[in-house]
């Protein structure tokens, strides 16, 4: 299937081709999927606490990280296969999927087991073993923008999943890194909007880690639905302050209802709706 021509500057707009990511979940059509939970899965706990509040407001898919790349070894790594177990758990006791990530080829198989969708992150954007092992697999596949990835680049990278049989990819644009220390990275609503011209693949927006502030999610999240992304990838936390990683950028669950409302108003201007 021809996804991507390339160079970027021959624009050859493309319609959406919609990702399942579940019997009654598609990411690419008329809804706005909302994928939403804590950066790391700390406890059970914690983690059903997420799980029941992204419920109550009609979410369908609940994000966490089991296996976490941080910057430093010392900081906290996630709780491995019990972190999977968590989410699965309590998932499932909700009704909701899960996405995780898959730091690397070997985590695939285990990942594959208790995941609806492998998430591959940004500093594994051109992890090529990684890409050719997951699109190998039959599960849909979030791939992250690389923080210093230009847009031909990541287009590229999805086309290293697909050329390996799996065209179930979904890109999340995470933010790029920039010069101002202000936010944690630079939102790039405008390869939202272009990707939406030039790739099949649906996109997604990350205003976390986009952002890295919390009380910039919102809007953040706001300006991804309105470049025409079509799902958004939201941190939340029981409490945010006593978060092992991303306390920065996490939401409390308090929040949730107003993320709802907000981007909900967006997607309906739009001719959208949020779910």
């Amino acid at each position: 299937m021809e996804i991507f021509a390339s160079p970027v500057s021959q624009i050859d707009r493309q319609s959406t081709q919609p990702v399942a990511i579940g019997p009654d979940v598609i990411v690419g059509a008329e809804a706005v999927v909302l994928m939403a939970g804590p950066c790391s899965v700390e406890s059970y706990e914690q983690t059903r606490a997420v799980a029941e509040a992204i419920h109550r407001v009609g979410g369908r898919v609940l994000r966490g990280g089991a296996f976490k790349p941080r910057t430093s070894p010392d900081s906290f790594s996630g709780l491995g296969l019990e972190g999977l177990k968590i989410l699965r758990a309590v998932a499932d006791e909700f009704g909701l999927l899960v996405i995780t990530e898959a730091l690397g080829v070997e985590y695939i198989p285990l990942v594959a087991e208790y995941a609806d969708v492998i998430q591959i992150g940004s500093r594994n954007m051109q992890h090529f073993p990684l890409l050719w092992a997951v699109g190998e697999t039959d599960k849909p596949v979030l791939l992250k923008r690389g923080f210093m990835a230009t847009i031909e680049e990541w287009l590229m990278a999805a086309e290293h999943i697909a050329r390996r049989g799996n065209e179930q990819i979904i890109l999340c644009e995470r933010g790029i890194r920039g010069f101002d220390p202000s936010t944690r990275n630079v939102l790039d609503t405008t390869a939202i909007a272009l990707i939406k011209q030039l790739s099949a693949y649906p996109v997604i927006g990350d205003p976390s880690h986009a952002t890295g502030r919390a009380d910039l999610v919102i809007p953040a999240a706001r300006a991804c639905v309105a470049a025409g992304a079509d799902g958004l990838l939201v941190e939340f936390h029981p409490h945010p302050l006593e978060a092992l990683s991303d306390a920065e950028q996490a939401l409390p669950l308090d929040a949730l209802p107003q993320l709802v409302d907000e981007v909900g108003r967006i997607a309906a201007a739009m001719r959208r709706r949020l779910t």
